[in-house]
């Protein structure tokens, strides 16, 4: 929300009266004449560096003097006084600050922001690491925006967290996050890119992928691939693999298969609203950390702008919910320690660019979130790696990622994530190819983790100085060592053709691998860098098509919707103007209620998304509705007559018609929403939101989220078979009626 012009006059005054002693908090009393919550938030959100989402919040500076005005305060302000004047509190705020050391809390507590940041710039890490354990998220929070990136960076390059028994998160250690994602789950797609990494020397942290399918069996089936070739290779206790579904799901594939699963993973937000949005409590997560008994943790993701594009920002920027995130991980990491009766195995990954523009959108923004989320990490006393990314609708180009990586990697993150290319091949966004790896590591003087930089030693791959081996750039290789390992006797001939096989068959599915090298072994083979060039090219205009005439005279008996967005520019800078119908097309969806008298269990809707040309593609969307069609009548369930076509449509546009079209009926009522989604793939794909709920509960404006929804993603001719994709959406479909 943007500042009403009473409210910005009020902020413009209180800058021009800034008292040559005050801090925030007295200033703030001074002016109110006793306390005004949204002005202290206001204030706090001034002194960030600037960006989007802390504007569309309404805190961010109006101009440099502001900015410069609201850090003179904070740097006076006393950490006892901020720690007693929270942005915002609920109950995960209350279990941050009894996480806290007293003794290490009260040492600083008469200490002002200022003289903490000067501390920290100038203090060995010893004596940091004395204090971090005082530290509050919100204290953390607040020094971070004092520091220009030169200065975030000479903190990062003081403190080390590592992972125990690992050089992981040590100086001079520079890992790998290996991502093997796969547009099917398909096994041959996620075992080679492991092989691919390991051909180049990384992958060192985790093998870690992103599954389409959350369903427990096809998550059993990607951690069965990747602990597979981990214990082919003898490597099950030097590393660990996770699928990054909802923690529950993991939870219940290790609960039937016990021992089977690796780390644990969980997104994370910084308040119990937000949370909730990932079906999240703190309860819930305190009971699987202390469930953690074994070698491995827990795995967090993080990013700013998460919690304000779930529409939970409660007025407060987003550095400040950054670092409650980090606070969350670090109550969580002590609770591990305490059931494992020893060191956590519990690291960070900050997926920094992911959201896209209503977040920022420079590639300057973007190293600026990395440092500021980097040093919060730390200086909480976490293991934390960087997904240095962008989205292909931000202004973030596959040459500045180059650009940003080498502004970041002086502040010492952990690791990096680790793919073929910088496109992934599911998810669509741009980030670290294996390539950059070898560059950085090069670059910046650092090695891999010590026992897998052995195995890519005995594997030929890397030398022993840490440079490419004969081996290098050679995935086939790997996938010869990976059959002898299993007690495959055929001949090396027999085993490299089949090899070759595979690859083209993984490569037919859209997946990238990554083989030998350009001029240098850091440079990507040059036709493949052709192909991400390209791709990245389709990415940018598809992301900026729009239903054309042709398309629209194909779905003449679909109900034509139109969202707030008032244009596409509008739709892709203003996330939340696709979230909600127009008041023409709302009038336009109370008369369908009225229409269908209750007669319909299921509405289909279809909505343009960030890939409009997946939509329009009908030799993939016509076959998907026509499966989808057979099997939901064979099923039992009334589909309605004809099907919503949005313009502009998020996927929270779906929620709210429901709410509308099935508020108050009886029994479950169910939306599955078509939304064209991941330009940058190398498909045009959409995704298929399920959401089942019962009438009294869409009755509940603004009630249903994304914790109520499963999604079937990845749906093209080139990547899941559409018909196939309606099989998935029916089932899905219909374990979620029998539990509503």
């Amino acid at each position: 929300m943007f500042l009403s012009g009473v409210a910005a006059a009020s902020i413009r005054s209180s800058m021009a009266e800034v008292a040559a002693l005050d801090d925030l908090i007295g200033h703030v009393a001074r002016l109110s004449g006793g306390w005004d919550q949204r002005l202290f938030t206001q204030l706090l959100g001034h002194a960030n560096a600037f960006k989007e989402g802390d504007e569309l919040i309404g805190v961010a500076a109006p101009n440099e003097a502001a900015r410069q005005a609201a850090r003179e305060l904070l740097g006076r302000t006393r950490l006892r006084d901020i720690d007693s004047h929270p942005p915002f509190s609920d109950g995960l705020s209350a279990a941050l600050a009894a996480d806290l050391d007293p003794a290490a809390r009260e040492r600083t507590a008469e200490w002002t922001v200022g003289e903490l940041a000067a501390f920290l710039l100038t203090r060995p890490e010893a004596d940091i690491k004395a204090i971090m354990p005082g530290l509050s998220s919100d204290v953390i929070a607040c020094v971070v925006r004092m520091m220009d990136d030169e200065q975030l960076v000479r903190v990062g390059d003081t403190i080390f967290n590592p992972l125990p028994g690992t050089r992981i998160g040590s100086r001079g250690c520079l890992a790998a996050r290996l991502q093997p994602n796969s547009p099917t789950d398909n096994p041959l797609d996620i075992r080679w890119q492991v092989f691919d990494g390991w051909a180049y020397g990384v992958g060192d942290v985790v093998l870690g992928t992103n599954p389409v399918s959350s369903e427990p069996e096809s998550v059993k089936a990607v951690s069965d691939t990747l602990r597979g070739v981990l214990e082919a290779f003898g490597l099950a206790d030097t590393m660990p693999h996770c699928v990054l579904s909802h923690i529950d799901i993991q939870a219940e594939v290790d609960a039937a298969a016990p021992g089977t699963t690796g780390v644990w993973f969980q997104s994370i937000a910084g308040s119990d609203a937000a949370n909730a949005t990932f079906d999240l409590t703190l309860d819930k997560m305190l009971r699987h950390a202390d469930a953690r008994r074994g070698p491995w943790g827990l795995y967090f993701e993080t990013g700013q702008g998460a919690d304000f594009t779930n529409g939970h920002a409660q007025g407060v920027d987003m550095v400040v919910h950054e670092s409650r995130k980090y606070g969350f991980a670090r109550l969580l990491a002590h609770r591990v320690a305490r059931a494992r009766g020893a060191e956590p195995w519990v690291h960070v990954n900050d997926v920094a660019g992911f959201i896209g523009p209503e977040v920022f959108r420079t590639r300057e923004q973007l190293v600026r979130c990395c440092l500021e989320d980097l040093v919060m990490g730390k200086l909480h006393g976490l293991c934390i790696g960087l997904d240095v990314c962008g989205t292909l609708h931000m202004d973030v180009s596959l040459d500045d990622l180059d650009w940003c990586l080498e502004r970041v990697l002086p502040a010492r993150p952990a690791y990096l994530m680790a793919l073929p290319t910088k496109v992934d091949p599911m998810l669509g966004y741009l980030t670290t190819g294996f390539q950059d790896h070898v560059r950085l590591r090069r670059q910046f003087g650092c090695r891999g983790e010590e026992r897998m930089e052995r195995f890519f030693q005995r594997l030929g791959v890397l030398d022993t100085g840490g440079a490419p081996g004969p081996r290098f750039g050679d995935p086939g290789w790997v996938h010869l060592q990976y059959q002898r390992a299993v007690g495959d006797r055929r001949t090396d001939d027999d085993i490299r053709a089949e090899g070759r096989r595979e690859m083209k068959e993984v490569r037919q599915r859209g997946v990238f691998l990554a083989e030998g090298h350009g001029r240098r072994p850091e440079d990507l083979e040059p036709a493949l860098d052709t192909t991400i060039r390209r791709i990245y090219a389709d990415a940018k205009q598809s992301i900026w098509a729009e239903f054309d005439d042709a398309f629209r005279r194909s779905q003449a008996g679909s109900l034509p919707l139109f969202t707030e967005s008032a244009d596409r520019r509008d739709y892709i800078l203003h996330p939340t103007t696709g979230e909600r119908l127009a008041e023409a097309s709302v009038a336009a969806v109370d008369a369908e209620r009225d229409a269908q008298r209750g007669g319909c269990d299921v509405q289909v809707v279809v909505s343009d998304g960030l890939n409009p040309l997946a939509i329009m593609d009908l030799a993939q969307l016509d076959p998907f509705l026509a499966a989808m069609h057979d099997s939901v009548a064979a099923a039992g369930r009334r589909l309605a007559p004809r099907a919503m076509l949005v313009t502009s449509g998020r996927v929270r546009v779906g929620y709210r018609i429901g709410e509308r079209l099935f508020g108050g009926l009886s029994g479950p009522r169910a939306v599955l929403h078509v939304v064209g989604e991941r330009p940058g793939t190398g498909h045009r794909t959409f995704s298929v939101y399920v959401t089942c709920r019962r009438g009294d509960e869409w009755a509940v404006a603004d009630a249903t989220d994304h914790q109520h929804t499963r999604v079937v993603a990845g749906i093209a001719t080139t990547a899941l078979d559409p018909r196939l994709g309606a099989i998935d959406v029916l089932r899905v479909l219909e374990g979620m009626w029998r539990k509503t």
